[in-house]
């Protein structure tokens, strides 16, 4: 260890001693409820100091380091009224306090302005599920979540780094492309996307960062009754961290495998004494170079947000998020065209050293809450996102390098160029009233709502494309057709020239620098185009003993402007009239049964769509949802679990069309669906003991299709079985006090890729991973440690075929040291 580290260790445990020692004053106690039963998790806090507490399974709480005087000490936890008392310490001794909190869901959050004060694997309430204040286990859907807390103990820094926790979830690629039930959920497109419950719009080709996030939450089925347009197997929620009135504050250092640093900060608290205006500011950097050959990242972000409490009534959130990223696009590894993965490295990529991807993200979020009396609320929110792609790639023409006789050099692969800049802009817009009502002995919770989404693509949007083959007519193509031969150049062994050279799996010096200053261009402008959607919504949610039933409607109104502000500017229209039934039957207090059916819209016109060579219009996605299941709490309300069976119908997806004049061409298939069986559990057995797990069966297939050889085949990347977990445990007493151990596991059994493409679709193989992590904390440091695939299993986490296959990253190690204070 150099003498610099050692020193800012030095430097580290001198502060950390002086901060726990140079007070000697304690406050401990118990936090119950109104029956005497402890409360887990509860937060005591010390008003005017950075001091306070988690209460443990038996309720119990210590507060150390206080100095003499008196302090008031505040007791909260979700969904029970926080209490205060005042208390005085004397020659540096110890004070005990109780504290008897009482239930109330009113006290919920209508909208989420202030920051999650429970912590943990679990996550006990939601508001995007049915955009009321409600308990999970009280809405008859799954909903999965991946905390904060479970985040940072796996060293996550990606949605696709986190959903490997949720079961019947799986990676399509290395892009912001997830499964969910066996259907697609995308980036740069306008469904399945959120952001704090509001559609948003996103990069297709990285992966969402997640310093700024508080937790993930995947909606399972189609939510089209609340946010209109909706994939069928979910949509995936991201709710970024918010401001808390109580000081916290904590950084963090990672380094490790494949030249990776990364840095985290996270410091909120409240900004005026009497706590109405708070704050939050979430950092995170990362350097990585990763696993694969030329491929980089470079991730800033910078997200602060604010709350405004002006009143017991009103509130008011301002929510930032800057997103900076820097690589290259990577398009997947290539292998020879004898279908074994197993021929090429997994570091195979097909980029060029003079490749870049840049991208930036700007996301702002507006919430608004005021309560005109206890039973009537409005909520608002407004979000404007803004995102700018400018990418240089040599990629993949999705084949092998043609021969003058129509067979293919299956060492070589076909590629070409793609200069790009584009640029969106998206605002959405969000309005509704909840009124709680009685009618006799039912209680029922009313909602009606507004939202308004507008997604832009401006002004200035083209492409350079070099493709493949020279033409003797001065052009080129991506395809060659024997059959028209006379109308190619070729080279001296008579096969079709070039326009921007192979790439050769056996060389190693293929990814050296591209001379593209010979290659023919064509342009393509992407047009301006304009997609709208407005959307009015009603909901009830009755409570009749120990049933509750809940019912909505949404009337969706779809535009699509193609070719907007030009002279061949086309509008499309297009609507839907969709219901959701739900009910939840509280058998005792700790199981409810669920049972729920939904119907689900989905527009996919051809601006939507990432390739404009895919073609289109679309017909809609069409979709329907019967669901039923069960949810339960165990270990004191410690741990929640939830299974459940369903059977989704899904009509219009779209697929590859195999046309030898366009591999980017689409069509649309009859009728797809996925069935299946689901069990999720999270929590905490004890309250060192934190534990995440889930298996999952889907069958998800082709039901109907023009092409018959495809009928009753699995769909792409959705594979059959999948299983997960992970369980941390902290030793509390003894010589091992502090010391934490992690273990984990994820199975993925074989997946189709591409199934039209080619007539026996390339299979990627199931696989297992191990993860494990060591943790030790020192008072207020933590160092950790984190082996991702401990076997150094190679795998692959999705794919297309074998010209674009996605391992995923072989053995890795990274070690963190966090300070909170």
């Amino acid at each position: 260890m150099s003498k610099h580290i050692r020193f800012s260790f030095l430097i580290i445990f001198c502060i950390s001693s002086w901060s726990v020692f140079g007070q000697s004053g304690k406050i401990k106690g118990l936090v119950t409820n109104q029956d005497g039963n402890p409360i887990e998790f509860a937060n005591i806090s010390v008003k005017g100091t950075s001091k306070g507490a988690v209460s443990t399974a038996s309720g119990s709480f210590e507060i150390l380091g206080l100095s003499d005087g008196q302090f008031t000490v505040t007791a909260s936890s979700i969904g029970f009224e926080a209490v205060s008392q005042t208390v005085t310490i004397n020659s540096g001794g110890t004070v005990e306090i109780s504290f008897s909190l009482q239930e109330v869901l009113q006290g919920l959050q209508t909208v989420e302005i202030t920051g999650r004060r429970e912590i943990g694997y679990d996550n006990k309430e939601t508001f995007s599920g049915t955009k009321t204040a409600s308990m999970v286990k009280d809405v008859p859907a799954s909903i999965n979540f991946v905390t904060k807390e479970l985040m940072l103990d796996q060293v996550a820094f990606t949605v696709n780094d986190v959903v490997k926790n949720v079961a019947g979830v799986n990676q399509f690629s290395f892009y912001n492309d997830i499964t969910i039930r066996g259907f697609r959920v995308q980036g740069q497109r306008n469904f399945g996307t959120l952001l704090n419950g509001m559609r948003t719009f996103t990069s297709f080709w990285k992966p969402q960062l997640i310093p700024h996030i508080e937790r993930v939450e995947v909606i399972k089925g189609p939510v089209s009754a609340l946010f209109g347009n909706a994939s069928p197997g979910g949509s995936i929620n991201r709710v970024t961290k918010k401001p808390l009135a109580e000081s916290r504050k904590s950084i963090s250092a990672s380094v490790g495998s494949f030249n990776t640093l990364r840095t985290l900060a996270d410091f909120t608290g409240a900004m005026t004494e009497d706590k109405k205006l708070l704050y939050r500011l979430n950092l995170g950097f990362e350097n990585s170079d990763g696993f694969r050959d030329l491929q980089f990242s470079r991730n800033l972000v910078i997200a602060p947000s604010f709350a405004f409490l002006p009143s017991e009534n009103t509130s008011l959130n301002f929510d930032i998020v800057y997103q900076d990223s820097k690589g290259r696009l990577d398009r997947g590894q290539a292998a020879f065209g004898n279908r074994d993965l197993f021929t090429t490295p997994i570091t195979t990529s097909l980029s060029a050293v003079n490749d870049f991807l840049d991208e930036t993200t700007i996301n702002t979020t507006v919430s608004l809450r005021h309560n005109f009396s206890d039973k009537i609320s409005f909520n608002s929110t407004y979000q404007l996102s803004s995102y700018t792609e400018d990418l240089l790639e040599h990629r993949t023409s999705n084949r092998f390098a043609s021969l003058a006789d129509g067979s293919f050099d299956e060492t070589k692969v076909a590629m070409r160029v793609f200069i790009r800049k584009r640029s969106w802009n998206n605002n959405a817009i969000n309005n509704y009233i909840n009124a709680d009502y009685q009618i006799g002995s039912i209680k029922n919770t009313a909602l009606i709502g507004y939202d308004y989404f507008r997604q832009e693509q401006l002004p200035g949007g083209s492409q350079l494309e070099a493709r493949s083959y020279l033409l003797k007519n001065g052009t080129a193509t991506n395809g060659f057709n024997p059959a028209n031969i006379d109308n190619y150049a070729l080279d001296a062994n008579g096969n079709p020239a070039t326009n921007v050279a192979h790439f050769d799996l056996t060389s190693p010096t293929a990814n050296g620098m591209r001379d593209m200053s010979n290659y023919i261009y064509n342009t393509v402008t992407f047009n301006q185009f304009l997609q709208q959607s407005h959307g009015i919504y009603l909901q009830n949610q009755s409570e009749i003993g120990p049933l509750k039933v809940l019912l909505g409607l949404r009337q969706e109104y779809f535009t699509d402007y193609l070719n907007y502000n030009s002279p061949a500017e086309e509008k499309v229209d297009q609507q839907a009239l969709l219901p959701r039934v739900g009910l939840v039957y509280t058998l005792n207090p700790t199981i409810n049964f669920y049972g729920t059916w939904v119907q689900g819209y989905q527009p996919q016109g051809a601006a939507g769509i990432i390739n404009p060579e895919a073609g289109g219009p679309f017909d809609p996605l069409t979709s329907e949802m019967f669901e039923v299941g069960a949810k339960s709490e165990w270990f004191n309300k410690r741990v929640s679990a939830t299974l459940s069976l369903y059977q989704i119908v899904e009509r219009g997806g779209l697929y590859n069309a195999n046309d030898p004049n366009n591999p980017e061409r689409l069509v649309q298939l009859g009728e797809e669906e996925s069935q299946g069986v689901e069990l999720n559990v999270t929590g905490n057995i004890l309250p060192n003991w934190s534990i995440v797990a889930g298996y999952a069966f889907n069958d998800a297939k082709i039901t109907q299709a023009d092409d018959e050889s495809v009928i009753g085949r699995q769909k792409p990347n959705a594979p059959r079985n999948t299983a997960n977990f992970w369980s941390k445990y902290i030793f509390e007493n003894g010589s091992l006090n502090g010391l934490g151990i992690g273990l984990g596991y994820n199975y993925v059994s074989d997946r189709f890729g591409s199934i039209v493409s080619s007539e026996r679709p390339d299979v990627f193989p199931s696989y297992g991973i191990i993860d494990a992590a060591l943790y030790y904390k020192i008072d207020k440091v933590q160092f950790q440690v984190n082996v991702n695939n401990l076997t150094d299993k190679t795998h692959w986490v999705g794919g297309y075929d074998v010209i674009r296959a996605f391992p995923g990253a072989p053995r890795n190690i990274m070690t963190t040291v966090s300070y909170t204070f």
